[in-house]
């Protein structure tokens, strides 16, 4: 069979956009196929947060916090521009869940995964002396603070940025462009999908769904599909209110024990996250106004100066949905490990990504391209000189300039 390039990866939010670079990064033909724009949905909703995820240590994924932290390390060295260093704050009230030394034993443990010899990861107390550092923030039960660092980015901006680098190493994107139907065949990959509203038809060696909450529709539309795991998609909504709480970022229970972040995003204040079941098209989910206002609430519980706002004054909502697997656990407790399947472990065709942390992009990049190696090493890469890469080319200069 003539192939046209070596992986058609499906989707362009941080997971197919670090699976595109990984794969162009290592001299393979990638084409990338987006149906509705680079970081559209999940990847430009989240927390905008580079972060080992401290709360994930409550449910033992000591694991997936050392992956992460690794991942911002090198983030935070090699995409200053785009990933920075902020003060994060955990007030411990009398009402607290999570009582003072439960929040410094999970520090410590944030702290020696990151690495000791690395002063970003010391956490300490902070004097009452100093609490005033800290305007507004509800004095009354209130027992300690402790400040610890983490990172923040702009993840729409992180998304485009490593999509520009996959294309800079050669590779294509076709956007807008939706999946039709993909056939494994003896030696390769049939491609169907639509662009500039025609059919069109290109054979790759393998192919990486990487399309968030659309992953199970794009695998009923491969031959055979893979046998994914059960899963939910679970929605998150943020809010942004007319707030400036100053450059640091707090981290506070809501009235149910969940975490939530207060943190500064563009001269106003962002509040996240919820987590509840969704069911419907993944086009279609907006934030509820149970959720504005529990979030709403969550930040007028510990600062006096959202007591004036009301749900007529948040700027702006949005929602994101994240791919968990199926359990009886609430979303908040859940595994956030990254799902890969694929439907040969030997020399893979067809590869499914579900779930993942933005932090850890180029951690799931690099499982992929170790599975993906027996396949494509299987024969020398493919440079693209065919029609379907012209078509590939002329779509992605819409995209180009990001």
């Amino acid at each position: 069979m003539s192939t046209d390039f070596d992986v058609l990866v499906v989707g362009a939010g941080i997971q197919g956009a670090g699976a595109a670079e990984a794969l162009a990064s290592n001299h393979y033909s990638v084409v990338i196929l987006e149906q509705l724009g680079i970081a559209a949905a999940t990847s430009s909703r989240s927390s905008k947060l580079i972060h080992g995820g401290l709360r994930y240590l409550e449910s033992g994924q000591f694991r997936l916090v050392y992956e992460c932290l690794r991942e911002r390390k090198w983030l935070l060295e090699n995409k200053p521009e785009l990933v920075r260093m902020v003060p994060f704050y955990i007030p411990v009230y009398q009402h607290s869940k999570r009582s003072a030394w439960v929040v410094r034993l999970g520090l410590s443990l944030y702290s020696l995964l990151s690495g000791l010899s690395n002063t970003d990861s010391y956490f300490r107390k902070v004097p009452p002396s100093q609490w005033d550092s800290l305007p507004g923030l509800q004095r009354e039960g209130l027992l300690e603070i402790f400040r610890y660092n983490d990172a923040q980015t702009d993840d729409a901006a992180l998304t485009r940025n490593v999509v520009a680098s996959a294309i800079t190493h050669g590779a294509q994107l076709i956007c807008p462009g939706s999946l039709v139907g993909a056939e494994v065949t003896g030696d390769g990959v049939r491609v169907d999908y639509v662009a500039n509203g025609k059919l069109n038809t290109l054979r790759t060696r393998a192919l990486i769904n990487c399309s968030g909450p659309w992953v199970a529709n794009t695998n009923a539309r491969c031959t055979p599909p893979l046998a994914l795991p059960p899963f939910d998609l679970v929605a998150g909504t943020h809010i942004l209110l007319p707030l400036s709480l100053g450059d640091k970022i707090y981290y506070v229970e809501a009235d149910d024990g969940r975490a939530v972040f207060i943190m500064p995003w563009r001269d106003k204040t962002l509040v996240g996250t919820t987590e509840r079941p969704y069911f419907a098209d993944p086009r279609d989910v907006t934030p509820t106004p149970e959720e504005e206002s529990y979030l709403l609430q969550t930040v007028q519980k510990y600062f006096s100066q959202a007591r004036r706002l009301s749900e007529e004054d948040i700027c702006e909502s949005y929602s994101g949905l994240r791919v968990l697997p199926e359990m009886a656990k609430s979303p908040f407790a859940r595994s956030r490990e990254t799902i890969i399947c694929s439907d040969n472990n030997k020399q893979p065709r067809i590869l499914a990504v579900a779930g993942g942390k933005l932090t850890s992009y180029r951690a799931t990049a690099r499982k992929l391209l170790s599975k993906l190696e027996p396949t494509l090493c299987a024969q020398p890469p493919i440079l693209p000189n065919t029609q379907a890469s012209k078509t590939a080319s002329s779509s992605s200069e819409r995209e180009r300039n990001i």
